[in-house]
């Protein structure tokens, strides 16, 4: 055992030590000597040696009381009869005293202190031969001591080590039960779950089997079904759009027709009967609604109703224009007629005039009396105008209130299409202004272009190219309104591509007159006048004035929003696209630009609005006026500074003078130098090429 073995290593280590060496002696106790210092200390002779030197040398008697004491001695009793050592021979006798006597002195010497006489030599002898038996006997036990201390440590040793083993075959005895047990449950456990792994597996088979099957019925009927959903979606997608097309014919031929109605009633003026028109375009609109009615009650409209609709819409748009065709000829029959006879009448009038002298008065009259009225050519202009933009708007009507989803996806794309490359005009100069009027060009001819990701063309509704021009003219009007407002010289980069587009597409232009005449009157020249009856913000709204929630706009807003639409008007007659064609003339050159300076100068000013304008006009092409009238240019500088200018002075209050300082210095620098500058921010047309 371990623990044996320890207490033997315990028992080894104090016998090494320095008090396991020491020998023991039953006589140290009785004697009360440090037993320490007496195995530190030299070696003694016995206390018994004294006497047994002394009993050597006395006489017989003496021997006898000596020897009756010597039992006591040596602790023996008289029971115990001790046999007493024999006596030497006597020849060593005398070797013998010789002995004694040296032990005698030499005990004397080492023992000087003591008086006690040593023992006879046979006592001595006696002692000796105790001492050597009693070293003997120790020396035995000792040895058999240290015998039995091997046998009984060998035997501990033997001992411990076959408890090891036994305990080494006890643990591995339990850990191969442990490891039985272990490898049973574990063979147990793993033939149950292939049992139910078998088990799991032949009801995933079934139940795939069985999913397969239910799957493939499933597939089967859902495959059916949506094959039944698709054609049935197909056929209503079909009548819906069917009927959606019938309902835009419907609309159009409804629309052309009310389109002769306002002629018809008319007829005085123009001078032709219009009931046959009339009567064909509602024989047409009856035509077209019975095939609807048809369609609504019998459910799905056919391809030949489609047909017949489209038939009466072709016959409808080729009766509008042969009736636009003939009212174009007898408008202008009846124009000739009329010029013919105002030239008549003005015949007449001069010979009159030559019978008849003027009075001075009269004529002194009409020199100080201005028109308060746009005289009638430009009136006639005006109107005439108005009404195509009146009409084009009619057209557009259906695409604009149009509840169709799809219908205004194409109105959004067709507006984007058309206003987004116009915001996008700056004074950058090159390839840029260029591709932007490419761009709104190759909308007009149809062509598709891209937009916000998409591909847009006007052929994706009827109404696609009137909605495009009709959006395009009142950006360019609105770019002018808030722009070029702003930022005055913006006015020349959208002047050159409005100038192109209009080039190009003359009904841009005439839209985009009209649309400026509405927002700004003062371009034709036109002063709108008080109407009996009609309401304030309706006359503001006649002005140019933005009238919200019976709120009319600041005058310096007015005045900006005016500025910003007469200097694009202005940029517009000065300007041309440089790359169209040299040999057209331009659609609304500098000849207007006179008309309008003379038509505002014939009319009675207005406080703020005609100092601004005329200031804003001439800065913009007064160098363009005056390098192509020269003189008669200068005679009308003139005469703005001396006759139109004090009349503008007489209508301007104490808080308007700030237009009005400002056209003086205009005026009077001009004069002072012969000469017009450049407006600022123009630049030469090679510019725009670069």
């Amino acid at each position: 055992m371990p623990a044996e073995e320890k207490r033997w290593e315990t028992l080894d280590a104090l016998r090494n030590s320095e008090k396991g060496r020491l020998q023991y002696d039953s006589r140290w106790l009785e004697e009360g000597e440090d037993l320490l210092q007496q195995c530190r200390s030299s070696p003694k002779l016995s206390v018994s040696s004294a006497w047994v030197l002394d009993h050597l040398f006395q006489p017989e008697t003496e021997t006898n009381t000596s020897e009756s004491l010597t039992p006591l001695i040596y602790g023996f009793t008289n029971d115990d009869q001790l046999q007493e050592p024999s006596v030497p021979p006597p020849d060593q006798r005398t070797e013998e005293e010789t002995t004694n006597n040296t032990v005698q002195e030499v005990v004397q010497e080492l023992t000087p202190e003591h008086t006690l006489l040593l023992l006879s030599p046979e006592a001595t002898q006696i002692e000796g031969y105790v001492k050597k038996f009693e070293e003997a006997h120790k020396f035995k036990s000792h040895a058999e001591m240290k015998h039995r201390q091997e046998l009984h440590q060998r035997s501990v040793q033997s001992f411990s080590n076959t408890a090891a083993e036994l305990l080494k075959r006890f643990e591995e005895s339990l850990e191969l039960e442990q490891r039985q047990e272990y490898e049973k449950m574990r063979d147990m456990m793993e033939k149950g779950s292939i049992e139910a792994q078998g088990r799991q597996e032949k009801l995933k088979e079934e139940h795939r089997r069985r999913a397969k099957n239910l799957n493939l019925k499933l597939r089967e009927a859902e495959q059916q079904r949506l094959r039944q959903e698709e054609l049935e979606r197909q056929k209503q997608a079909e009548s819906r759009e069917r009927v959606r097309k019938l309902n835009c014919i419907q609309a159009e031929v409804l629309h052309l027709n009310m389109q002769i109605e306002p002629y018809f009633k008319q007829k005085e003026l123009v001078g032709l009967d219009l009931s046959g028109y009339s009567n064909r375009g509602n024989q047409l609109c009856s035509l077209v609604s019975g095939v609807i009615k048809l369609t609504s009650e019998g459910g799905v409209p056919l391809q030949e109703d489609i047909l017949n609709a489209e038939r009466a819409l072709m016959q409808m748009r080729e009766l509008i224009a042969d009736m636009h065709e003939k009212i174009a000829a007898a408008a202008a029959e009846k124009k000739r007629l009329k010029e013919e006879e105002e030239k008549a009448l003005q015949k007449k009038q001069e010979v009159k005039a030559e019978v008849e002298k003027p009075v001075p008065q009269e004529k002194a009259s009409r020199k100080e009396g201005l028109q308060i009225k746009a005289d009638a050519s430009s009136m006639q202009w005006y109107q005439h105008l108005q009404d195509i933009c009146d009409q084009c708007a009619a057209s557009i009507n259906d695409l604009n209130n149009s509840k169709d989803f799809k219908v205004k996806k194409i109105k959004m794309d067709l507006q984007k299409a058309a206003t987004i490359p116009v915001g996008q005009i700056s004074s950058i100069a090159g390839s840029h202004l260029r591709e932007i009027f490419e761009k709104i060009n190759n909308l007009l001819l149809g062509k598709q272009i891209s937009s916000g990701g998409k591909m847009v063309a006007i052929s994706q509704h009827p109404q696609g190219k009137d909605f495009v021009c009709y959006k395009l003219a009142e950006k360019f009007v609105k770019q002018g309104e808030e722009e070029v407002a702003s930022h005055h010289e913006a006015a020349f980069p959208i002047a050159v591509v409005a100038s192109g587009i209009w080039e190009s597409h003359p009904k841009v232009g005439d839209l985009f007159l009209a649309h400026l005449h509405r927002k700004c009157p003062y371009a034709v020249p036109f002063f709108p006048s008080w109407k009996d009856g009609q309401q304030k913000e309706e006359y503001q709204r006649l002005l140019g004035y933005r009238v919200l929630d019976n709120s009319v706009e600041q005058q310096d807003n007015f005045l900006k929003r005016m500025s910003g639409m007469i200097r694009l008007y202005a940029a517009i007659i000065l300007l041309r696209w440089p790359y169209g064609s040299k040999q057209a003339e331009h659609p609304h050159g500098l000849n207007h630009a006179w008309h309008w300076l003379a038509q505002m100068l014939n009319m009675e000013p207005l406080a703020d609005i005609t100092a601004t304008l005329l200031y804003d006009f001439l800065e913009v092409c007064g160098n363009a006026l005056m390098k192509k009238y020269q003189n008669q240019f200068w005679k009308m500088i003139v005469l703005i500074k001396n006759d139109y200018f004090p009349r503008i002075e007489a209508v301007t209050g104490t808080g308007q003078v700030g237009a009005v300082i400002r056209l003086r210095q205009f005026l009077e620098k001009c004069l002072k130098q012969k000469d017009l500058p450049l407006p600022k921010g123009y630049l030469h047309p090679a510019f725009w090429r670069s």
